[in-house]
């Protein structure tokens, strides 16, 4: 067993009596300046171990998060109406997708942009629409043509005023033409317009009465509208209420939908019945027509990640356009790529700002309008880079993703088309990626830096203190030999 004589024998720490040692100013002073020393130097190296540093690469993208991209967006079109409004994806794949509607919402807006009504459900305006066999006599004393100096007039006079808005440059126009004209005649034997006057069918050609089309938002032909007399109830930005009808066109469909219409309807009085109703099938086929002529299209589509076009544009499998009158003037309320960055976790990653956050919002609140100084058939094409930003973390030598987001950069062109005007979004991923690496500090190698602060700073303390010391006892010895 060793004894402790001998244990004392290894001590590098031995003791000087208290007695032997001498105490002075300078050395008090200076042990206070080398405490503040090690305190001041002490929080710089916890400053620095606790900021982490970031290395910045970019490699190519091998990440795992599958071969879709989700598209977030929110658009509005102040002149396209919600009655057409189609969100098409297609990419060089071959995939294209028309009209999604699944996770796409449409909200009719007014010119500043504001909501006028509830969500617009496209699937009646896109039904497969059944036009009869073709007819080819004429019915010259069918609908009534209508102007815009008497259209409030009639529309004032009868209970129901039917009209079919047309263009007789359009082919749907002219494949309803006849049983337009044909259904036109029975309802006028039937209901009388002088004796019965509960109804009466109409026509307005477009081309002649522009001003009367754009008053009701006509922008697809033809458009079979439904105005009822009284009611004055207006909505909320001013326009009176009334229906579009989306059944089928031929004779029979029309008949129908105008019978069931008319009979709750006292012949004399022409009131409605206190109990009035139509059947499930006719009303599935009538809706509030838009008061307004702009839309707003909101929600997200998945695209598979190769080079691809978002486009939304009017479509309809029973309409026809005039392209010299669409304008496709938007406003990009949001668009965005991949998962959305949390606001929560953006402000826990306050040091990662200078690396995210900064493009992945390019478009945002901004407006491409057309005031009609670019002329007609005006598409508005956006060009998008993406690149994905991903942010990795090493902790215990293993390396975890924090948090991923794609940043795009844009440039936005007008061109003229012989086609539909759209608004195009061309959008194409990077083939690499900006790979964001923290580096935080060991621990090991924060306490390594501080024991050398603290011994370096009291080695350092203790020799100039020494060579305080003997200096002045050196300058004393000095004095002291000049006296003698």
């Amino acid at each position: 067993m060793v004894s402790p004589t001998k244990l004392k024998s290894v001590d590098f720490y031995r003791k000087i009596p208290r007695d032997l040692t001498e105490a002075s100013l300078s050395g008090a002073g200076l042990s206070i300046v080398a405490a503040l020393v090690m305190m001041l130097l002490f929080g710089m190296e916890l400053s620095s171990y606790l900021e982490v540093t970031t290395t910045t690469a970019v490699v190519v993208d091998k990440s795992s998060d599958g071969d879709f991209l989700r598209i977030d967006f929110n658009i509005s079109f102040p002149a396209l109406s919600c009655e057409f409004a189609s969100l098409d994806v297609n990419d060089v794949l071959g995939t294209n997708r028309l009209n999604i509607t699944k996770t796409v919402r449409k909200f009719p807006i007014d010119p500043h942009l504001k909501a006028t009504g509830g969500e617009f459900h496209s699937g009646l305006a896109s039904h497969h629409i059944n036009h009869g066999e073709e007819i080819k006599q004429e019915f010259p004393d069918g609908a009534i043509q209508l102007t815009n100096g008497g259209f409030e007039s009639l529309s004032h006079h009868f209970p129901l005023l039917i009209v079919n808005f047309n263009a007789p440059w359009c082919y749907w126009s002219n494949r309803l033409k006849p049983s337009w004209e044909k259904a036109a005649t029975i309802i006028k034997q039937r209901y009388n317009p002088d004796t019965d006057g509960r109804v009466l069918l109409g026509s307005v050609d477009c081309t002649e009465e522009p001003a009367l089309c754009r008053r009701n938002h006509i922008q697809g032909y033809p458009s079979i509208r439904i105005f009822r007399k009284g009611n004055d109830l207006k909505e909320d930005h001013g326009h009176h209420e009334h229906e579009s009808y989306y059944g089928d066109r031929d004779t029979e469909s029309i008949v129908k939908m105008v019978d069931e219409l008319v009979a709750p309807i006292h012949p004399e009085t022409h009131k409605l019945a206190l109990d009035w109703g139509i059947s499930n099938d006719t009303a599935k086929l009538l809706k509030k027509a838009p008061v307004t002529g702009g839309c707003r299209v909101e929600g997200y589509v998945r695209v598979k990640k190769v080079p691809g076009n978002l486009v939304i544009s009017a479509h309809s499998g029973a309409h026809s356009f005039d392209s010299s009158q669409m304008n496709m003037s938007h406003v990009v309320t949001h668009l965005s790529f991949g998962r959305m960055i949390d606001t929560r976790l953006l402000t826990d990653l306050k040091r990662l700002l200078p690396y995210l956050g900064q493009s992945h919002d390019k478009l945002d609140e901004k407006a491409f309008i057309n005031q009609h100084e670019f002329g007609a058939n005006v598409t508005i094409e956006h060009y998008l880079q993406i690149v994905k930003t991903e942010v990795i973390t090493r902790r215990y030598g293993q390396e975890h993703s924090l948090t991923e987001e794609h940043e795009y950069t844009a440039h936005s062109s007008i061109t003229q088309t012989y086609y539909l005007p759209v608004a195009k979004f061309h959008f194409e991923l990077s083939p690499m990626q900006i790979l964001i690496t923290e580096n935080p500090k060991s621990f090991s190698h924060f306490i390594t830096n501080l024991c050398a602060i603290i011994g370096g700073v009291f080695t350092v303390a203790g020799i100039i203190d020494s060579v305080l010391h003997n200096t002045i006892r050196l300058i004393k010895k000095v004095e002291l030999g000049k006296n003698i």
